[in-house]
């Protein structure tokens, strides 16, 4: 360790107490790692004055009981090695650590033997003979069965808080209780029974590691508007990711980065967990029944023309509904969207409780006048689905001169658009949730498809929700 004279510390004490410098510049200009050294000596001067400067040549003998106390003023408080040395007018902190050190392994006798080597006078020297060894400090009988109580005494306060603590820790774990950083962990009876030092000593934990997180979880949180407006709109888009909410967030002109808004809703676990992997049990193809059309599409989903491209398909939900004996009874339904490629949205759609070419038509048609608008021909693509090989499916197709195109037979990467649409849906509506009435579902699908159209944004369309998309790029 650096020594430094006494002028110097005067030196850098007076340029802190002049004003105009801080101890982090103070540190900086006189080539200091840490400001620590510099704020000791502040400290020191502050309390004992010239005397806390002073580096003390002298070996002074303390008897034990000033260790006792000041290991005590130290335990039962909350103060630093350095705040009681100030009170006791000590200028070297660390000897009460070493105090406190020999007095936990040893007891009184630790605090009793006198540290160093025993003088040798030059007498001694010069006849280069040896001292015979201190004798060890006597105890009567007495004193060391008071020493040995208090010692066994010791050691059954530290187990029963040991027990009850890490009992408590484990309760707290079961039940996952969210508590706030500024609360504490311990109850108020059991902050009578047990002093903050015993619980540390017993845990084995740093009381300086204690008191620094103390003292941070007492600092307001710096980001504690942009964790509100995160939840502002969790709440109103339940199944945003950090990715979806980062661009919301984007939008109403916050500058932050994507990884931290990831961060932040791990720490707020609201990360989004229901998106698995799930398969459809609903299978539409019969074999062929009717005239099978090309691939036109042939996985060429992007286009720049409203309405051009058209992809469809069929899926199943389930419900439940009683019978006449009121046993559950589970029951199924069937949506037919109508997708335009261009911007993804939903432009038609009809529900029923059994797949049939009557809904499958009823939709078609309203597909077919909702893209009327199309300078170019159109393209609806599709599976191989009976309902797609059916004469009046495709006649109608013909009628108002619509190209007309297949997956090929197997192959669900072939219309990967439409069935990732079916995946978001069931994510974000159906699993998890228990429909008890086919009104009930077939309500939940229709606002679900509004919000979709509407307000669900997407990285693909900017960022924007697919209606949204179509009005930016038409104005």
């Amino acid at each position: 360790m650096a020594k430094y004279s006494l002028e110097f510390k005067m030196k850098v004490v007076a340029e802190y107490l002049s004003g105009t410098i801080g101890v982090d510049r103070l540190a900086r200009k006189y080539h200091f790692k840490t400001s620590t050294q510099i704020s000791t000596w502040i400290n020191a001067y502050k309390t004992l004055g010239l005397e806390g400067l002073k580096r003390s040549r002298k070996n002074k003998a303390y008897s034990v009981d000033f260790k006792l106390q000041a290991i005590t003023m130290y335990e039962a408080s909350e103060k630093s090695y350095q705040d009681v040395a100030n009170d006791l007018r000590l200028n070297n902190p660390s000897l009460i650590a070493r105090w406190r050190q020999a007095y936990h392994k040893e007891g009184l006798e630790g605090l009793a033997r006198r540290q160093g080597r025993p003088p040798v006078s030059k007498k001694d020297q010069n006849r280069k003979t040896k001292q015979p060894p201190s004798e060890p400090l006597q105890f009567t009988d007495l004193e060391l069965a008071n020493k040995r109580i208090r010692e066994l005494e010791y050691e059954l306060k530290m187990q029963t808080i040991k027990n009850e603590y890490l009992e408590l820790l484990r309760s707290l774990r079961q039940q996952k209780a969210m508590k706030t950083k500024q609360e504490s962990s311990t109850s108020s009876g059991e902050q009578e029974r047990f002093t903050l030092t015993e619980i540390l000593a017993a845990l084995h934990f740093p009381k300086s590691t204690y008191m620094y997180w103390q003292a941070q979880w007492k600092k307001p949180d710096p980001d504690q508007d942009l964790k509100d407006a995160i939840l502002t709109i969790r709440d109103h888009h339940p199944n945003y990711g950090y990715r979806r909410i980062h661009a919301s967030l984007i939008k109403d002109s916050w500058s932050i980065n994507r990884k931290k808004v990831q961060r932040i809703c791990q720490d707020l676990q609201i990360q989004v967990k229901n998106f698995g992997r799930k398969y459809r049990k609903y299978n539409s193809y019969k074999g062929v029944i009717g005239r099978i059309a090309p691939n036109r599409v042939n996985r060429r989903f992007e286009t720049p023309i409203p309405y051009q491209k058209i992809t469809t398909d069929t899926t199943e939900f389930k419900y439940y509904e009683e019978d006449p004996t009121g046993k559950p009874q589970i029951k199924k339904l069937y949506l037919d969207p109508f997708m335009d490629l261009y911007n993804l949205e939903i432009i038609s759609f009809k529900i029923s409780r059994q797949p049939n070419g009557t809904t499958m038509l009823e939709a078609l048609k309203d597909a077919i006048a909702a893209s009327e608008g199309c300078p170019y021909r159109r393209t609806f693509h599709s599976d191989r689905g009976w309902a797609y090989q059916m004469k009046e499916y495709q006649a109608l197709l013909k009628e108002h001169r619509i190209f007309q195109s297949m997956s090929r037979k197997g192959t669900c990467y072939d219309n990967a658009p439409i069935e990732n649409f079916f995946g978001l849906m069931k994510q974000e509506m159906y699993y998890g949730k228990v429909y008890q009435s086919y009104e009930e579902l077939e309500r939940a699908i229709i606002d679900y498809i509004g919000y979709y159209n509407e307000e669900r944004i997407k990285e693909k369309l900017n960022w924007l929700s697919p209606l949204a998309y179509r009005k930016g790029q038409a104005a």
